[in-house]
């Protein structure tokens, strides 16, 4: 058991520093948290998300929410979050060592956190982990690099990290590496920041999915990051546990997803607003809820009212938006409960749950995942997608990975590896060599260069995946 202190959980360091631009300029009031925000925002790897999915990919409405909305809403939410939770340990004097100063600190982590917490995730969703995660599963054993078995050349580690692949991991690879701002160090961004999106603070050999701990859920982290992420935890002193503003943001994402999943299906026809309401009705009797704390269906049905006391022309469409949004609201006051009521537990590393657990708003959590997930998730529109995305990526991954096996060999590429390798972002390639130079061993460089090539698809938006398909398909 430990003992996290603010003081070194907001630890503003960076893991590059450029000498006088790190010297504090006159005029410049910013935080380096605040300054954080400002090269996220400026990034392009930022503004890819307006053109990758969150549910329906490559959907013609405005409406629908990409990964940049969605990010948006996760910032804010997260935001609010940490506020509430901040005035509430001040008011209530649970931790001396708080002040206004750890307050504004956190909200501005929070909100960065927020907006790149899914920088990571590769084309198509979920969808395109699984199917990256698949491809690896499926084709790993029956790749050979100068007659040996990839399988018997990498350690159990690296090969764990292909078949795990995780875009929390990837999101901070993409942060800390890929997004080239100055040298090797990506955006560089304050070590505070890294360590609130890192999830699960475990590697893909230490992944326990059945434990009961959440911290072991997935892993967080690459075998080429893991020297990184042993410097960010002690740092900040989590040493190894979830940081406590992790919690945060988790509750901020699954606020923000569950309640964007309902309304997007129902916009997109998948779900009724009698059907919603009858599931609601069916959740909370088979989970015995407790309705006197939060009551999502009389919250439903009082937003009907609303709309045919205001005759409204759509009712059911006035009453799911705007209970959602209502619901938003208690969700986050169930969030800030679980976090203050557990604070003693989480700032010990010790807490193995979610910040819902144990609220009222538990069972709702899991009644809006579930709803989302049978009638979006499973929809018609989305299977399509997903047999698409599949098409897409693994033939992606079928031509990039043998492409790039014996790249910076002494071994010559054939013609067309060479014109497939040199498709690949050169900002990705250069990023590969600088750490490639200093790798350890061969073994070392060719998961640097496997990686490579989940860096490049995993940077990709939807369209630009689908467009590389057709063209490599001479499809123009």
């Amino acid at each position: 058991m430990i003992k996290m202190e603010w003081n070194r959980l907001l630890s503003p360091k960076r893991e590059g520093f450029y000498g006088k631009a790190y010297v504090k300029r006159q005029g410049d009031l910013r935080s380096e948290f605040e300054k954080d925000y400002h090269r996220i925002i400026g990034s392009s790897s930022f503004r890819r998300l307006q053109d990758k999915t969150q549910v329906f990919a490559l959907d013609k409405s405005d409406f629908i929410r990409t990964r940049l909305t969605h990010s948006l809403e996760v910032s804010s939410f997260a935001k609010s979050l940490g506020l509430n939770i901040a005035q509430y340990l001040i008011e209530n004097k649970k931790d001396e060592s708080f002040t206004l100063q750890t307050r504004a600190d956190i909200c501005d982590v929070l909100q960065c956190a927020g907006l790149i917490h899914d920088l990571g995730n590769p084309p198509f969703g979920h969808f395109g982990e699984e199917a990256i995660r698949d491809w690896f599963g499926r084709n790993m054993r029956s790749l050979k690099f100068q007659g040996k078995p990839v399988t018997e050349i990498l350690s159990n580690q690296m090969l764990q990290d292909f078949y795990h692949f995780e875009g929390n991991a990837q999101a901070l690879r993409q942060v800390s590496k890929l997004h080239f701002l100055v040298n090797e160090h990506g955006m560089n961004l304050t070590f505070a920041l890294l360590n609130t999106i890192i999830k699960y603070p475990v590697s893909s050999e230490n992944i326990r999915p059945h434990s009961g701990n959440i911290r072991e859920k997935k892993m967080g982290f690459f075998y080429a990051e893991q020297p990184l992420y042993e410097m960010i935890s002690r740092e900040t002193g989590t040493e190894g546990c979830r940081h406590p503003l992790t919690f945060i943001l988790e509750a901020a994402d699954d606020i923000a997803y569950k309640t964007a999943d309902i309304e997007d299906a129902f916009k997109k026809g998948c779900i009724t607003y009698e059907k919603l309401k009858e599931e609601l009705i069916l959740a909370g009797e088979r989970a015995g809820a407790d309705v006197s704390g939060l009551n999502p269906v009389a919250m439903l049905d009082h937003q009907y009212d609303n709309a045919i006391a205001r005759k409204v022309e759509n009712p059911q469409l006035y009453a799911v938006q705007n209970f959602l949004v209502r619901l938003q609201s208690s969700l986050i006051f169930c969030a800030t409960y679980g976090f203050t009521s557990h604070y003693t537990q989480i700032m010990e590393g010790t807490y193995a749950h979610d910040i819902f657990y144990h609220t009222y708003a538990e069972w709702v959590m899991k009644a809006l995942g579930d709803i989302a997930y049978r009638y979006a998730f499973t929809s018609r529109p989305i299977l399509q997608m997903e047999v698409s995305a599949g098409t897409i990526l693994n033939f992606l991954m079928d031509r990039f990975v043998p492409a790039v096996l014996y790249y910076d060999t002494d071994v010559p590429l054939q013609m067309m590896e060479k014109k497939l390798v040199s498709l690949i972002s050169e900002n990705y390639r250069q990023i590969y060599h600088l750490y490639a130079r200093n790798a350890a061993s061969e073994e070392e460089k060719l998961y640097l260069r496997l990686l490579l090539v989940t860096d490049f698809i995993s940077g990709m938006t939807d369209s630009y995946a689908k467009d590389l398909y057709q063209k490599l398909n001479g499809i123009i």
